[in-house]
């Protein structure tokens, strides 16, 4: 790639000529605000007006939206010169936020993105001043009827992120542009709720939404009335939460593993039991590797795909339902661990399962929606779980407790039946862990003997579909591992078509796994603003690196040789696939699911 010569405020700079001004001045060190562009140019629509600058050329110095503008070569073209500092650009940068500021909800002091508000941040850089524009403010809806999502128009600033993310991640671009004019919003066509439209639930546009008009339904509330009725709250937490909570506490990505502090955290709110959802990654890998290797030897539909993510769940009920004999019918980890807690849990502890209020700490909003399905429910007609919260709420309740987070000791997991946990369920947390997860049992199941190195290579990494071919003693195993609807579309049609060469395949909805969850905390306004590359990319590795030093770090790294998992099967279950676990960790899915529902009219 040629470079060219720019000039920004006097100063020559050599840069690549496909560059557009705001991301040349962003690699020669100027930070120039912006709210519609989002993470290197993925989405940039120049309708924020917030990153306009001035150019000077010998033709009359004019305003430009440096987001789209691309770099002109200032020797080719004498006198061209980029003013970010100019008096013009500085008051029509202010201005633009101001309008911003005018159709927008004043509620900042409990908003849901509150101290992450990009737009609060971006004002603060501008100097923008609210009030200076008063007038008529634009419809609101609110949607709060789905279980993982909320909607806001009051607070949503047309920036068009959420839209451009959906279609990037999954392809099926649920939000848009609604209506004209001053009465545009964004939402699902038509302006419908989330749940009259196959929204996955995923959660990825709240991610990348950089004002609160998108958040996830918060369950909090539910906890604690359960604490006030009097009911045994046990806790469990995801793989992921661990990678993540601190960065809630002003830590840097990938600083620090947060379990033990997160462990002492929750022992300090008040659950009478705190547990590790890996131990129910280890029983999901005893069930699914059971029920792989059970197709594999009786002629069975293959290949088989994973079932741990709700939002991918989603997406097969409404595009794929034809595909649901090659579906896994193992519940999710947390799924089966409040199964087990609510059985032979409670069944030790004398304890009725009717008293028992199961939280999963998720990093995921699609989990939410997961726990309220019917299909869920394995003792007495009483739901799995009952509360699913993600990082985020997480952090809230501890901020709101008034612990400090760097004051916390480190504790460790309650050892009580559920205790012990591998690094197989570890990695379950990122892209290709639970496909990894399951072939160091599947090849001790095949072959009787323990692997050595532990880690499969061939199906690690952040791409949005990774292929390999596992030998096992002389049995090939094609296997496919793919993160984000868009990537795994073309795995789905080739099954389809009966074409697939594979025996086993992971899908995670959400781009690099639940690492990336759409429950994780939000990266800071001045990094997203900031950023010269593909800073999503940095967060989900760094994140992952966490995961996979536990793995490496963990004495007992395959499922099958958890001791507490063995004693579960020994104790209660008798054996992987059999009929108490059926009954108790397998679950069903939905052919028919509409995905254009109307709602029941009351």
């Amino acid at each position: 790639m040629d470079n060219v010569n720019i000039n920004i405020e006097g100063r020559i700079y050599s840069v690549p000529s496909n560059l557009t001004v705001l991301e040349a001045a962003r690699e020669v060190g100027y930070n120039i605000p912006t709210l519609c562009y989002w993470n290197h140019g993925k989405n940039s629509l120049a309708s924020c007006r917030v990153c306009l600058v001035e150019i000077a050329s010998p033709r009359g110095s004019k305003l430009f939206a440096s987001c789209v503008y691309p770099v002109t070569d200032c020797q080719a073209e004498k006198g061209f010169e980029i003013k970010i500092s100019s008096p013009m650009a500085i008051d029509a940068r202010r201005t633009s936020v101001e309008l911003l500021l005018s159709n927008h909800s004043k509620d900042c002091q409990t908003c849901v993105k509150n101290g992450h508000c990009e737009l609060l941040h971006v004002a603060s850089l501008t100097g923008a001043r609210d009030g200076q524009f008063i007038g008529a403010k634009t419809e609101v809806t609110v949607d709060d009827l789905a279980p993982g999502l909320t909607r806001d128009t009051s607070k949503c600033i047309l920036c068009g992120r959420c839209i451009a993310k959906c279609k990037e991640c999954h392809g099926i671009g649920i939000l848009g542009f609604e209506k004209r004019g001053f009465n545009t919003i964004v939402g699902p066509a038509g302006n419908r709720s989330f749940t009259q439209v196959p929204c996955l639930q995923c959660g990825q546009c709240i991610e990348v939404c950089p004002t609160g008009a998108l958040a996830e339904h918060r369950e909090i509330d539910l906890i604690d009335k359960a604490r006030h009725e009097g009911k045994y709250l046990v806790v469990q937490t995801a793989p992921a939460v661990r990678a993540a909570i601190a960065e809630e506490f002003g830590h840097k990505v990938g600083e620090q593993n947060g379990t033990g502090k997160m462990v002492s955290a929750l022992h300090r709110l008040g659950f009478n039991r705190v547990f590790d959802t890996n131990f129910g990654a280890d029983l999901t890998i005893m069930e699914e590797a059971t029920e792989l290797l059970h197709r594999i030897k009786g002629n069975g539909v293959l290949p088989q795909i994973t079932s741990c993510s709700p939002g991918w769940i989603n997406y097969m009920e409404f595009f794929y339902g034809d595909l649901i004999p090659h579906v896994s019918t193992c519940k999710s980890p947390h799924e089966m661990e409040g199964a087990i807690i609510k059985s032979y849990f409670a069944k030790k502890h004398n304890i009725d399962p009717k008293d028992i209020f199961v939280v999963s700490v998720m990093p995921c909003t699609a989990k939410k929606g997961e726990a309220q399905r019917p299909e869920n429910r394995g003792v007495d007609g009483l739901a799995d779980v009952d509360a699913v919260i993600t990082t985020r709420e997480l952090a809230i309740m501890i901020k709101r407790a008034g612990l400090l987070w760097d004051e916390l000791p480190e504790e460790e997991f309650d050892n009580d039946l559920l205790g012990e946990y591998t690094g197989a369920g570890v990695i379950f947390g990122v892209t290709g862990g639970v496909m990894e997860a399951a072939l160091r049992t599947a090849y001790h199941a095949l072959t009787g003997e323990e692997y050595g190195p532990i880690e499969f290579h061939e199906v690690r990494g952040l791409e949005s579909v990774k292929e390999a071919e596992i030998d096992i003693k002389g049995t090939k195993l094609k296997v496919a591992v793919a993160s984000g609807m868009k990537g795994a579309k073309p795995l789905l049609d080739q099954m389809r078509n009966k074409t697939s060469p594979y025996a086993f395949v992971e899908i995670m909805c959400c781009p690099g796994g639940c690492i990336n969850g759409g429950g994780q905390p939000f990266i800071k306004p001045n990094l997203m603003l900031g950023e010269k590359k593909d800073i999503l990319e940095t967060y989900r590795q760094k994140r992952a690196d966490i995961l996979y030093g536990i793995d490496e770090r963990k004495a007992i790294r395959q499922s099958h040789n958890n001791p507490d998992i063995q004693k579960l099967y020994a104790e209660f279950l008798g054996e992987p696939c059999s009929e108490l676990s059926e009954e108790l960790l397998h679950t069903t899915y939905r052919a028919d699911r509409e995905a254009f529902p109307e709602l029941a009219k009351e």
